[in-house]
């Protein structure tokens, strides 16, 4: 399975902006969520495990979605389930190759928290953090990057920071 991050749209076949159900319905084929709501907080999410890469879809003020995240599958293990942007797999595409691209997309990517990079206005952000034993790039991060965020246009722009 692949599941193709278009951002700032959403990761077919979830959109941001369509409800929580909308959302539920559309993946149907990827079997039983475990969700979420947290009524007093106005927010939910739906969660999923898809050939050990993890999805979690959020609505994060209400019913509506807000951002998807996906996590790599973690050390040692291999999935069928790729995580694309334009064509480079997320999870097995070097971290600094990855940024140069979006670079090249005309993206600004700002690395000032080197653990967390985002892509304001697009909004993509990234996870370079694990506590396991994995492949380090020179500035002692993980080579890869290990969960990635699509939200909406304005997401990182209101601060907010993906968290893998």
């Amino acid at each position: 399975m692949d599941l193709v991050l278009d951002p700032p749209r959403g990761v077919a076949p979830v959109l941001l902006g369509m409800t929580l159900d909308e959302a539920l319905a559309a993946t149907s084929d990827w079997g039983e969520p475990r969700v979420l709501r947290r009524p007093g907080r106005n927010s939910a999410k739906a969660s999923w495990t898809l050939d050990h890469v993890g999805v979690q879809v959020l609505a994060e003020r209400g019913t509506q979605v807000t951002a998807i995240e996906l996590w790599w599958p973690g050390e040692g293990r291999t999935s069928g389930t790729r995580v694309l942007l334009d064509g480079d797999d997320v999870f097995t595409t070097p971290a600094g190759t990855l940024f140069r691209r979006a670079t090249e997309r005309g993206w600004a990517v700002d690395v000032s928290q080197p653990e967390y990079p985002v892509v304001p206005g697009v909004s993509l952000g990234f996870t370079r953090h694990t506590s396991q034993e994995v492949e380090r790039d020179t500035d002692g991060l993980p080579r890869y990057v290990t969960s990635v965020l699509v939200g909406g246009k304005d997401y990182y722009d209101r601060g907010k920071q993906a968290r893998g």
